[in-house]
């Protein structure tokens, strides 16, 4: 039975949401975060849609704040709707995923309680089945330590589409980085959340449901994971590292033309990076390099595709 607390409203948090071309999913998505016990609010960025996924918004949740940038911001379309949020947390949400019942609010409750915690992410759950995402083992067993009063294991990076951030942590930090556009793009502010002395945490009592779109395209996504690591890897490992770790890559993936397309793409970029290059220093090199060799075995982490 639930008490009165879990059905009030929560207004402690924002749900952004980034969308492209996939009205159908996002309005389901937008159906299930209605519901919930919470009632957050809901900010869409709507990144240059051409099927009509503004006005059905427009039409079917007045309710929800709804950006229409006339282009694909890619991730950045989240730094576009984090600006006018007025919430202490934000709940990042993809258009084919959405929130228990009731994990948003013990997210706020989490992060209430720990000043330092910039986010926390979720357990998700692939359906329509139900079953445990592989990333989540990974999560639950990340190899890190940290302070005992996080609650659950300290991560070095997180997931956009199941955490929540604190919204002060992540304007401090700069958002989302504009030359990654997408893919992976998590990992950069990750770390500099954490060159800022924030931690980031899994909470197991957090659930995040994921139904793979039907209109993703696989390969093109491997392109821009693949092309985003090596660009993370050159803006801030330390010179050693970044050639280890990339020519561990250039040994390990798939030698198909997804992959050429990747290190051509990140060649190309290599001025800007180079430019903008700052590497971390030793301690968050410690803990990057500890990741890195967790993440050598992971089903979650292979450039396939």
């Amino acid at each position: 039975m639930m008490n009165a607390r879990t059905t009030e409203r929560d207004d402690r948090t924002t749900v952004v949401v980034i969308t492209h071309n996939r009205r159908a999913e996002l309005l389901r998505t937008l159906r299930l975060l209605r519901e919930l016990p919470e009632r957050p609010a809901v900010t869409v960025t709507d990144n240059g849609s051409r099927d009509g996924t503004a006005e059905a918004v427009r039409r079917d949740f007045p309710e929800v704040r709804l950006l229409t940038p006339g282009r694909n911001l890619g991730a950045v379309g989240r730094n576009l709707a984090v600006r006018g949020v007025r919430t202490p947390y934000i709940a990042f949400c993809d258009d084919d995923s959405w929130w228990e019942p009731g994990s948003l609010r013990r997210a706020a409750d989490i992060l209430d309680a720990r000043p330092r915690l910039a986010g926390v992410t979720a357990r998700i759950l692939v359906e329509p089945g139900g079953t445990e995402d592989p990333v989540v083992r990974e999560l639950r067993d990340s190899p890190l330590t940290g302070p005992e009063w996080l609650p659950g294991p300290p991560l070095g990076s997180f997931l956009a589409a199941a955490t929540v951030l604190r919204t002060d942590a992540f304007r401090t930090a700069g958002g989302f980085h504009p030359g990654l556009w997408l893919g992976g793009e998590e990992e950069l502010l990750a770390t500099d959340l954490q060159r800022q002395g924030w931690w980031l945490s899994y909470a197991e009592e957090l659930t995040v449901h994921h139904e793979a779109s039907v209109l993703r395209d696989s390969t093109a996504r491997r392109v821009l994971g693949l092309r985003n690591t090596l660009w993370f890897t050159w803006l801030r490992r330390p010179l050693g590292p970044a050639l280890r770790r990339t020519a561990h890559l250039l040994a390990t993936v798939p030698r198909d033309a997804a992959s050429a397309r990747a290190f051509a793409h990140a060649a190309a970029g290599l001025p800007w990076v180079l430019r903008q290059r700052d590497p971390v220093p030793p301690e968050l090199e410690r803990r990057l390099t500890q990741l890195q060799r967790a993440r050598r075995d992971s089903p979650a982490r292979r450039y396939v595709g």
